[in-house]
């Protein structure tokens, strides 16, 4: 048994995480400021507190055996309403942190920082970040790994967390489960781009067995590489009379990879155990049943309410 805090366990990954710890028999703590949600209910220790205030994480951290480190501004369009802000929150507070504690964290990077590349790409492959949001997470990612710590570089993540965390909405398998349910149809753009998936508890269970283990190295971690169009055919199957539409844009997301998963597969004895067919039927029953009473509300899509929030803090 250890003494876990998950700085920025409120969210996505971190419900999910927090009751992965809690069952394994670890005494978890919560460091969030609750960005996206407007109450903490879980029965466990909660302090509520922003990563930038390095001085209250500098004096809490002395009480833990293990720092997770997951609170960040995530996704490109959300980094991109304040490119300042974002290496802020996801580059200098962790550099911070780490200067003054040199304790060593495990710490979500992403798959991101490949950007657009071909072949099947290994964690000694060259970064080419195409955005603030990789450009931030390589940076911390680097960080880390000086001070002996862990970095995961996640794949696109989908599906449902805890029973308590929002789900996100903007996540390419995410939102395409609503679509197909709300719509009827599904606009795919590109199509071509390779990304590799995972679900968020499989995420979570990574994290966990990481707990267990000493590594100061990076991860891969993906279930699958898929195809944004072979993706979107999943649905074809569950919904015989839904409209595909593929646009063949230029102005979408241009990142592009294939990561290969072997190094993992070799120091962890966790496998990912969850398909994208599983949790897109999982996601239905959940929206079918209403218990998301407005699926187009911001909170459920990073961009959408980064920008609402910082706009509401640039009026005054």
């Amino acid at each position: 048994m250890k003494n876990v805090l998950v700085v920025g366990g409120a969210g996505y990954i971190g419900g999910c995480l927090t009751d992965l710890l809690v069952e394994r028999g670890h005494h978890v703590t919560i460091f969030d400021r609750l960005l996206y949600e407007e109450r903490y209910l879980k029965d466990v220790p909660f302090v509520f507190g922003d990563i930038r205030d390095t001085d209250t994480l500098v004096k809490l951290q002395s009480k833990y055996d293990t720092i997770i480190w997951l609170a960040a501004i995530v996704g490109d369009g959300a980094c991109s309403q304040d490119p300042e802000l974002t290496y802020e929150v996801n580059y200098h507070s962790v550099k911070r942190f780490l200067d003054k504690t040199k304790r060593q964290l495990i710490f979500p990077s992403t798959c991101s920082v490949y950007g657009a590349q071909d072949g099947l790409l290994s964690e000694e492959s060259t970064p080419k970040p195409l955005s603030v949001y990789a450009e931030t997470k390589l940076l911390a990612e680097k960080a880390v790994l000086e001070h002996g710590g862990l970095a995961f570089r996640l794949g696109t993540l989908f599906g449902l967390g805890d029973k308590f965390s929002r789900l996100r909405l903007d996540l390419v398998i995410n939102v395409l489960t609503y679509k197909a349910l709300a719509e009827g149809k599904i606009t795919v753009f590109g199509g071509d781009q390779w990304r590799p998936v995972l679900a968020v508890r499989d995420v979570a269970a990574y994290f966990a067995e990481a707990v267990t283990r000493n590594y100061n190295d990076v991860f891969n971690i993906s279930m699958k590489n898929v195809r944004i169009k072979d993706c979107a055919s999943i649905y074809k199957n569950i919904f015989p009379d839904l409209q595909l539409e593929v646009v063949d844009s230029k102005f979408e997301d241009m990142r592009n990879y294939r990561v290969s998963t072997e190094k993992v597969e070799s120091k962890f004895i966790f496998k990912p155990q969850i398909t994208i067919e599983s949790e897109v039927q999982r996601m239905i029953e959940l929206l079918q049943e209403r218990r998301i009473k407005n699926p187009l509300d911001p909170r459920y899509y990073n961009t959408h309410y980064v920008k609402e929030t910082l706009d509401q803090i640039r009026k005054f």
